[in-house]
């Protein structure tokens, strides 16, 4: 499968035959009703078999693209990275400060980890396995180091490990892993110029601002029916998304900052995450989970089944070579440190992203970005899967108050 030096251009993946710039009005509301109606058969199925409807979306989502043709319009590409941006900012909003202190090393150490193993395992089978040119294995091993935010704090939500400390922990060194893959695409192919200097400054001013002054608006504007809390969110999110783009970059990277720089305010407001997570997982992460899925071809897959499940395999393989002896270490339960390493090995938002900067910048070919996709998407499902039936460890509900009384008692001389 050595990659020919020189192959004619590739067209993105966006521009696929399933994909339509325009559609009747009528057209408009039949094919919505479509979407949303397979999002409700996933959350039927999901209810039924007790497995995260993230999963099930995917599964759907494959099955309808490559069963009935399901288009990916512009309103659907809309949502669907909405979808995705909103859903990383809520998982960021979730990462407690006093447990991040608490927990450092250890959310620290697995999320470096869960980056570095995939990287350096997939990097070298795609370029010495299987000759893949050194910027294509560069795609494949970013590609594949990642932890799905999206799926991780999907299930999370469904289960109510977002209020615990074992899923705050997880979390944390989601967070930690994908920082690890944000910088390595960007160190590895950003074009450094003054609009990724500008974005960068930008964004850093608005965490800054955020996270000092959001408090007190929010408190000063409180629960009103137009919504401006959530407004206002939805508005800094869209404009560094908007920014993030001219600058080269993908609208979803500054979401989880933001999230963070909020998550004092959002832990101690529970109405506002519960209203956003409303629209959120009714509307939005529908269309962007079906969407994943759909992306899959079976006759691409069909072709290239091995290679696929050769990488899900590495990525799985080095995930736990490298982050359970850290959850040994760390003394979790064996069940959380088996549960855990599960999770940290999903991946797909920031692994989808990656395979298709590749795509768009002409680094891989479309049998490559299909091969990569492909398999990111198996990483969302099989170990989520594996987790949730296997490993799923007691909830034992976190409590704000323990670990303020546990950080003041560590204060004390």
């Amino acid at each position: 499968m050595r990659a020919a030096a020189h192959r004619p251009p590739v067209r993105p993946v966006l521009s696929d035959r399933r994909t339509k710039v325009r559609c009747p009005m009528g057209s408009v509301w039949l094919h919505s009703a479509l979407w949303l109606a397979l999002a409700l058969i996933a959350s039927l199925i999901s209810i039924r078999v007790a497995i995260s409807v993230a999963l099930i979306e995917i599964v759907v989502g494959a099955l309808a693209g490559n069963l009935v043709g399901l288009q990916i319009t512009d309103w659907v590409n809309f949502l669907a990275g909405f979808g995705a941006i909103l859903l990383t900012f809520l998982a960021g909003t979730e990462i407690d400060p006093r447990i991040v202190r608490k927990h450092f090393w250890s959310s620290m150490t697995i999320g470096v980890m869960g980056f570095f193993a995939p990287y350096l395992g997939v990097l070298a089978y795609a370029h010495w396995g299987v000759g893949w040119p050194w910027p294509q294995a560069q795609i494949a091993g970013i590609a594949l180091s990642t932890t799905s935010v999206a799926v991780v704090y999907a299930v999370m939500i469904e289960t109510g490990f977002n209020k615990s400390e074992i899923g705050k922990i997880i979390l944390a060194a989601c967070f930690i892993n994908d920082l690890g893959t944000v910088l390595a695409l960007g160190i590895v192919f950003a074009h450094y110029d003054l609009k990724l200097l500008l974005f960068g400054a930008v964004t850093a001013a608005v965490l800054i601002v955020l996270a000092r002054y959001a408090p007190w608006m929010f408190k000063r504007l409180g629960t009103r029916v137009s919504e401006p809390q959530t407004k206002f969110v939805a508005l800094i999110l869209l404009g560094l998304g908007g920014l993030a783009t001219v600058a080269g970059s993908e609208a979803v990277l500054p979401a989880y900052l933001v999230g963070m720089a909020l998550a004092p305010t959002f832990l101690a407001e529970h109405e506002l995450p519960h209203r956003m997570r409303i629209i959120a997982f009714s509307i939005l992460t529908p269309f962007y989970f079906l969407k994943a899925g759909s992306l899959v071809e079976a006759h691409a897959v069909a072709q290239s089944v091995v290679l696929i499940t050769i990488f899900l395999g590495i990525k799985m393989a080095t995930k736990f070579i490298g982050i359970l002896p850290l959850t040994v270490y760390h003394e979790f339960d064996r069940r959380v440190g088996m549960y855990t390493t599960l999770l940290m090995s999903t991946g797909l938002t920031f692994g989808s992203i990656a395979a298709l900067f590749g795509l768009t910048n002409r680094i891989i070919d479309q049998g490559q970005y299909t091969i990569l996709v492909t398999a990111v998407i198996g990483s969302a499902v099989v170990p989520t899967l594996i987790a949730q039936r296997w490993f799923q460890p007691e909830l034992k509900t976190f409590e704000p108050e323990v670990v303020e009384a546990e950080a003041v008692a560590g204060e004390e001389p």
